[in-house]
């Protein structure tokens, strides 16, 4: 015989959840509304929710809670960052802090394993992760971007001039040769009459 006005009590509020507006997980029932990540409070459904213990969360913070730690864990080389999750309200570990070598070796070597070289536009220091070379030197992704106009280069859009590098529109525009019919292309030719 059913039990009239109650059904199963929701693994986050507590409450009454009655057939209609029931999710189950691991065994146990949720309101619809309820089913929302511990830390995020995105809502879940079947493939983007992960367990642990009596938690529920999203992939995304389960991954940064409880997933691996260091260089190279994430989503990929091109979102590689530090984010530890803290405005999610996760509390990292302690954490040693990265100290960059002191050591003016400038042997391969020494490149590969903690002498790091510096980026021409910032001068940070630039990690084989993220280094660029152009016009022979090392930049930063971010940083290998014309120094007039801010364009993103590659090695077919780059012209270098005393250290610094440009697209070849503003190279030309700036250095390339001047006068009547030079620096705009054949459609800025004009006849006069």
């Amino acid at each position: 015989m059913p039990v009239w006005g109650g059904g199963n009590k929701c693994g986050a509020c507590g409450r009454t959840v009655y057939h209609a507006e029931e999710v189950q997980c691991d065994g146990r029932s949720f309101h619809r509304c309820c089913f929302l990540c511990m830390v995020c409070r995105k809502n879940l459904d079947s493939t983007t929710v992960a367990i642990h213990d009596d938690e529920i969360y999203c992939k995304s913070c389960y991954g940064k809670k409880y997933g691996p730690k260091g260089y190279g864990y994430g989503q990929g080389a091109g979102t590689l960052n530090m984010d530890r999750g803290e405005r999610l309200g996760i509390k990292p570990e302690s954490v040693q802090p990265h100290r960059p070598t002191t050591n003016p070796n400038t042997s391969k070597f020494a490149q590969k394993y903690g002498g790091a070289e510096k980026c021409s536009r910032c001068g940070d220091s630039v990690y084989a992760a993220e280094k660029i070379i152009g016009a022979g030197k090392p930049w930063h992704k971010n940083c290998f971007r014309c120094a007039k106009c801010g364009k993103s280069l590659e090695s077919t859009t780059l012209t270098e001039k005393e250290g610094e590098i440009y697209c070849k529109g503003c190279y030309a525009k700036n250095f390339g040769p001047k006068g009547f019919g030079y620096g705009q292309g054949a459609g800025a030719l004009v006849h006069a009459q």
